[in-house]
């Protein structure tokens, strides 16, 4: 495990591109902190999806905390459809099926999952 504190930018992590044009589409995924830099219980990722882009509709037995730091989308529940913007915060329970949305621009978010979930 690494015992040094980390400090990093975000877009000097390589980008994975999720876009099979039908389930996902224009997101770009970053883990900027995970099992390779040694965390031991969580995993931060990085994610922007581009104008009109989307992220699969799924769901899974482990908890998001997002927080969107730019942009206006619009988050896809069970629930129906909630709009979310940068500077705001979203929680979703385990096993609540998700999707997130570009609405207008790019939006762009914070995901931190436990280190399972990867």
């Amino acid at each position: 495990m690494n015992d040094l504190i980390l400090v990093g930018k975000h877009n000097d992590v390589k980008a994975e591109i999720i876009d099979d044009g039908q389930n996902a589409r224009g997101v770009e995924k970053r883990v900027l902190i995970g099992l390779k830099e040694g965390a031991p219980n969580y995993i931060m990722r990085h994610f922007k999806i581009k104008a009109g882009g989307f992220t699969p509709n799924h769901a899974h037995p482990w908890e998001h905390e997002v927080y969107i730091l730019k942009g206006n989308g619009i988050l896809k529940t069970s629930e129906g459809e909630k709009l979310i913007k940068g500077g705001d915060y979203v929680f979703v329970p385990p096993n609540e099926s998700h999707q997130f949305c570009a609405e207008g621009g790019a939006i762009e978010f914070i995901c931190v999952i436990p280190k399972h979930g990867q």
